[in-house]
């Protein structure tokens, strides 16, 4: 007599809930932390976008008062609003424009358990200095 097989379909069952686990475990990692760079590329955009009008606004204050624009005021102005918001960047003046370069990094939740620890943003913002 031949003894009885195990039922398998269990098995298989089980190995599909598993990667149905694994795949939504991925795709909530996916939203979360791309949300969270999403939101990084934003308060870099916003915080380039401000230290570009606190440099100009330096340079106004300045002409209104009678005097030539100090370059390193406004730079400083602008870099100042930058560290404010913990934002690492740099404030260049040419031609009469102020470029201003922000840059963030937030750190992840989901994605870190794949060894990516964080995510980072960038903005630029252009202001002009009037004479």
């Amino acid at each position: 007599m031949a003894s009885p097989r195990p039922d398998e379909r269990g098995q298989s069952l089980s190995a599909l809930v598993a990667v149905v686990l694994l795949a939504l475990f991925l795709v909530t990692g996916l939203v979360v932390d791309g949300g969270r760079q999403v939101a990084a590329a934003r308060e870099a955009e916003a915080g380039a976008a401000q230290a570009a009008r606190a440099a100009a606004d330096e340079s106004t204050v300045a002409r209104a008062a009678g005097a030539p624009s100090d370059l390193g005021a406004v730079r400083a102005a602008g870099q100042r609003v930058l560290a404010e918001r913990g934002l690492a960047g740099d404030v260049r003046i040419e031609g009469g424009q102020i470029h201003v370069r922000a840059e963030t990094r937030s750190p992840t939740v989901f994605l870190s358990v794949l060894g990516i620890g964080s995510v980072g943003g960038s903005g630029e913002a252009t202001a002009s200095l009037l004479d």
